[in-house]
């Protein structure tokens, strides 16, 4: 069961386990971190799961889907690590991993 960390825009951190399988917006959401509305439910169709993967941590997941990609589009302040939680699954070596929230959810 990886432990990983979610930090809010305003530095509070939270350290959740995540069950392998899971995404991380299913983690977050579940140990009730603030700044992750998951108003679709992790459908891949609301951008209100943003995240950005610790640069450390962007090549553990699969790439981009063009889905995915067409939902960042229209999220402000997209970074080359932003990142739909609900797309993010899992692995049982991700322990560690870190995903910084943004200001805002779109």
């Amino acid at each position: 069961m990886p432990t990983i960390k979610i930090v809010e825009n305003n530095g509070t951190v939270h350290e959740v386990s995540g069950e392998v399988g899971q995404s991380v917006m299913q983690a977050a959401t579940f140990a009730g971190v603030p700044g992750i509305s998951a108003d679709c439910g992790g459908a891949c169709a609301c951008a209100t799961c943003h995240g950005y993967v610790d640069e450390a941590w962007v090549g553990a997941f699969q790439p981009v889907s063009e889905s995915e990609d067409q939902m960042l589009e229209i999220v402000p302040e997209r970074r080359s690590s932003s990142r739909l939680t609900c797309q993010l699954v899992l692995s049982a070596d991700m322990d560690g991993l870190m995903v910084q929230l943004p200001a805002s959810q779109f």
